[in-house]
């Protein structure tokens, strides 16, 4: 079957519900509310895994952290799409918080978060909500729970995870350091289930992460010939179909067609992204928090998918901009030691302390200094981009005066050489959620999350700031 099949079963795997047994579910659509996607060239198969807490002993949960109430929803939506040739494919993270239509209804429109379509009409109207939502057909419908992913990474003899810096979460138990680490099942699910990490919480970094583990267990399968002979890929696909089900329509000889054309694929050939999002917490009565797409870019990644054609270096789902920035300028505090520099950098959204006037006289030679404490290596880069050619010098510790909601204090020291201050354009889809290809995917946590450096965001300008001098 080679390795599509053992991909949607690791995808499957990222869910958050109870174990399914490897039973057919119908994808039939009520009256009224029928697939609204129309046909599209190559294969889309949706993966979902389900949040609900049934059938789950108190051990279990305790021992999965998972105490927490279930919602019978979807915690995971991944749809895959397989192109017409067999020489790409594309995995889009739709994230579970999304405010959408239902499909399903006849008058009134129903909105409301995406994982609750499982709730109301289970995976029928789970898959006709996403196809509704994409304006695509969706071919194959898989979907899974809690210990099914436990049991397939133990399996397959654990997963490789890794972050750039130290991660925790108390609501998913993940707490391990940076670097790599080859973790077993029951670590690995709390490192892809995390959504209050102490960097980057929220779904578009945890959905980073569930591709990152898809994209490593991969090659790693590969790497040790798991896949390498018909009957050693029978082996690891019966291992890991054992907790998925799937529609009426997917049967084996569905995926050994499609397996056949992403066995031969390289890394640099599959590409993961995560819908564009241009509202991040867009509160709706009785709903809650939601993620309101961004309307032109996700329409534009749509439309990439139903005319099979490559999500990364398509500028209208991934605006390039003239001075990408890593993190937000609105989260970092400077203190800055010229008066026109520190105005044009608050102009560009930077939280500025303007210390002019204990500067040194005469100004040291060259150009300005920053200065950060150890660890914000990322907003530093930031700061940097908004000073091109300026010197960082990290120091080992934070600065006496870093408040908790900062987290640190940039100083700013200003050369004898001209300063330019350039707007840099801060988008957090660029962050977590770009189009990337898999030989591109880094760890999560730090600026290696990102996406390429080919793949930016929006356009922006400059300024030149006239630094005061003797």
């Amino acid at each position: 079957m080679r390795r599509l099949t053992v991909a949607l079963a690791l995808l499957t795997a990222f869910s958050c519900g109870s174990l399914l047994g490897p039973q057919a579910v119908s994808a039939a659509v009520s009256a009224g509310g029928g697939p609204s996607g129309t046909g599209s060239r190559g294969t889309n198969i949706l993966v979902v895994g389900i949040d609900s807490r049934a059938g789950l002993s108190a051990a279990e949960k305790n021992r999965l952290h998972v105490g927490g109430k279930g919602c019978n929803c979807t915690d995971v939506m991944m749809l895959v799409h397989v192109s017409e040739s067999g020489q790409r494919a594309s995995v889009v993270s739709l994230p579970r918080d999304s405010y959408v239509e239902y499909a399903g209804t006849t008058t009134t429109a129903r909105l409301g978060k995406i994982n609750g379509a499982y709730a109301l009409g289970g995976g029928a109207l789970t898959v006709a909500t996403v196809e509704k939502a994409t304006g695509l057909h969706i071919d194959h419908y898989l979907e899974t729970g809690f210990r099914g992913f436990e049991q397939t990474i133990d399996n397959l003899g654990g997963a490789t995870v890794c972050t750039d810096r130290p991660l925790t979460d108390e609501n998913s138990g993940l707490d391990i350091g940076a670097g790599r680490h080859h973790t077993n099942g029951n670590d690995t699910l709390r490192y892809v289930r995390a959504r209050h990490v102490n960097l980057r919480p929220g779904d578009l970094g945890r959905v980073r992460r569930q591709q990152h583990v898809v994209n490593d267990l991969l090659a790693r399968l590969t790497v040790e010939g798991a896949l390498s002979s018909p009957v050693r890929t029978a082996r690891t696909v019966h291992a890991l179909l054992k907790s998925v089900r799937t529609d009426a329509r997917t049967g084996p000889g569905d995926l050994i067609r499609i397996g056949w054309a992403l066995g031969r694929l390289r890394a640099d050939r599959i590409e993961y992204a995560t819908v564009p999002i241009r509202l991040f917490d867009h509160r709706v009565p009785g709903v809650g928090s939601t993620l309101v797409w961004d309307e032109a870019r996700s329409a534009a990644l749509w439309d990439a998918l139903g005319a099979d054609r490559p999500l990364t270096g398509d500028t209208r789902i991934q605006p390039v901009a003239e001075t990408p920035a890593p993190t937000d300028p609105a989260g970092i505090a400077v203190r800055v030691d010229d008066a026109a520099v520190a105005a044009a950098l608050r102009r560009n959204g930077f939280v500025v302390s303007d210390t002019s006037q204990s500067a040194p006289s005469p100004r040291p030679a060259g150009p300005p200094v920053i200065r950060f404490a150890a660890g914000q290596e990322e907003k530093a880069a930031t700061l940097a981009a908004a000073l091109p050619g300026s010197r960082l010098e990290a120091r080992p510790e934070a600065h006496p005066e870093a408040r908790p909601d900062q987290g640190a204090v940039f100083d700013v020291a200003v050369g004898t050489q001209p300063v330019l201050v350039k707007t840099v354009t801060y988008d957090r889809n660029l962050a977590d959620g770009a189009p990337v290809t898999g030989d591109r995917l880094r760890c999560a946590g730090g600026s290696a999350a990102a996406a390429p450096e080919a793949t930016t965001t929006s356009t922006a300008t400059g300024t030149t700031a006239t630094a005061g001098r003797p």
